[in-house]
């Protein structure tokens, strides 16, 4: 009955393997689940589908998370490989796996000599956070020096350059998304002081 799906199908064996190991009865188990026999025995067998409510039964029993009992795939390997990218003079490293759409997060190496260019806008928005050194970001008519620990965050259809500061190289993390995906940098709140 499980055949089609092999999760579900090792669901069986892993039952039968987690009470023979707790040296308990199908007749035990069934006291202490309220799972009858025949259940718990076509569970085992694989002639049953296992349903949430059964497992969580059982997982309570042998005290085991859900995932044990399921048998969850091990997680693929979360590191990205992204090979560094050279986009006018400047290195940007993929910090993310890059899905279609979605938000794409980079380290950015800014050259010590980044010539001004006239501002860019496009859709989109756009967070940035100096790792080191000093950005200058022009943004429309304002203009501004960030130093190493600041972040800034805008709409990218606002027209924009942002280049090393000083003549020195600078490195940034920065994440870029779609319109509309913003990114909101989160303060912990103040304790409140206990007044008299």
């Amino acid at each position: 009955m499980n055949g089609d799906d092999p999760l579900l199908g090792a669901v069986g064996p892993r039952l039968r393997d987690l009470r023979q190991r707790r040296d308990m009865t199908l007749s035990g188990l069934s006291a202490e689940t309220g799972i009858s026999v025949s259940t718990l025995s076509r569970l085992e067998s694989g002639g049953r589908k296992p349903t949430l409510e059964l497992l969580l039964a059982l997982a309570r029993v042998y005290q085991v998370p859900l995932d044990e009992l399921v048998g969850m795939p091990e997680p693929a390997d979360p590191r990205v490989h992204g090979k560094p990218v050279l986009r006018h003079g400047r290195t940007l490293i993929p910090l993310s796996r890059q899905p279609r759409g979605g938000v794409h997060a980079y380290k950015m190496l800014l050259p010590a000599t980044d010539p001004e260019r006239e501002q860019a806008s496009h859709e989109g928005y756009e967070w940035m956070y100096v790792l080191s050194g000093r950005v200058r970001l022009r943004l429309a008519e304002h203009d501004f020096v960030m130093k190493e620990g600041e972040a800034a965050e805008f709409d990218t259809r606002t027209p924009h350059w942002f280049g090393s500061a000083d003549g020195r190289a600078a490195e940034l993390l920065t994440l870029f998304g779609p319109q509309g995906e913003r990114m909101h940098v989160r303060a912990r709140p103040r304790s409140r002081r206990s007044g008299p």
